[in-house]
């Protein structure tokens, strides 16, 4: 592990990293977790006529799309622009962006035999160090305004996106996989956190100042699948994270965002991680409830109440900080 650069401007605003941490703080933080905020103008001009993955590698590009929504919003936490997609390509996997359809591998893993397609052991620096030169351009950009948080897919939403080829509603060829070939599928799905571990890392020495695990399938899976394929793994990325990390001021929160897992609540919240990300499905104060105190919630609010009035809107937001939850998807409070 390397060291974390020491030329960065001191950090201004902590907020976010000690709510993460469970300290109090003067105000619930916010953040936009819609990185860049695709809803922006300034955003869609930039992105207009350019392919996305393109734009993923391009440090400089990535660094302003990031820092579009601080322009605009005194939020409290920024998040680099990326994609989860970036570690099956890492993998050998080709992956493109197109309009009106999403993500779309052109070679899907089909049967186990694909597996030996795949490069395992894979040279983060090598094939993901445009990401982490995002990050250590972005943290210098910032100017310490805020923490920059840094991101990965969890292994079982990368499996199956690696092999439903793109986006589905019913994710039926990669549940095959765990019903007919569980083997492999956990075979791919060490794969994966291990390239994760080392990419979280990467990210970290280049300047992420937290680091949050998307598991946005996590809801297509059943409580027995979940503990079988997903959780395992979840808690080993966040305990071999930890463990490399035990220089001083590595001290860097790691949240874990598993969507429509509702059954999983209280093993998530013993799964090494300092915050837990709530869908707007689940009602905050049971949250807070099952999960003992053990960890910071964050999330909880639909996205779409952002289409309601002012008034009826800022009566809403006290109630969701009194709560000690926050906004999932668009905007983040955490505690």
């Amino acid at each position: 592990m390397g060291r974390i650069p020491k030329d960065f401007p001191k950090l201004k605003n902590d907020t976010f990293l000690r709510a993460a941490r469970g300290e109090d703080t003067e105000h619930v933080p916010v953040w936009c977790m819609r990185q860049a905020g695709r809803y922006l103008p300034e955003f869609r001009e930039w992105r207009e006529g350019k392919d996305f993955f393109e734009t993923c590698r391009s440090p400089e590009i990535c660094c302003e799309l990031t820092l579009q929504p601080l322009r605009r919003f005194p939020l409290d936490a920024a998040i680099i622009f990326s994609d989860i997609l970036v570690v099956p390509q890492a993998m050998g996997m080709n992956v493109q962006m197109l309009t009106g359809k999403g993500p779309t591998f052109t070679e899907p893993l089909k049967e186990p035999e694909d597996l030996e397609r795949l490069q395992a052991k894979v040279d983060v620096q090598k094939e993901l160090g445009y990401v982490f030169k995002a990050i250590t351009l972005t943290r210098h950009k910032l100017e310490g305004k805020v923490p920059l948080i840094g991101f990965t897919g969890a292994p079982w939403t990368l499996m199956s996106y690696m092999i439903e080829g793109g986006g589905s509603v019913t994710q039926s060829k990669a549940k095959r996989w765990l019903y007919r070939h569980p083997e492999a599928s956990h075979m791919l799905l060490k794969m994966l956190a291990d390239v994760i571990v080392e990419y979280l890392l990467g990210q970290v020495t280049a300047g992420a100042q937290a680091l949050q695990v998307f598991e946005s399938h996590a809801g297509i899976l059943g409580p027995a699948q979940f503990k079988e394929f997903s959780l395992p793994y979840l808690r080993d990325i966040a305990r071999r994270v930890k463990d490399r990390l035990k220089e001083p001021g590595q001290d860097v929160p790691m949240i874990v965002f598993a969507k429509d897992a509702h059954y999983g609540l209280e093993d998530l919240s013993q799964s090494h991680y300092e915050v837990v990300g709530l869908d707007w499905t689940i009602d905050p104060q049971s949250a807070r409830e099952r999960t003992g105190g053990k960890v910071s919630l964050q999330g909880n609010m639909d996205p779409c109440a952002l289409y309601a009035p002012k008034v009826t809107l800022g009566a809403f937001l006290p109630l969701k900080a009194t709560l000690l939850c926050s906004l999932t998807i668009t905007f983040h409070f955490l505690t």
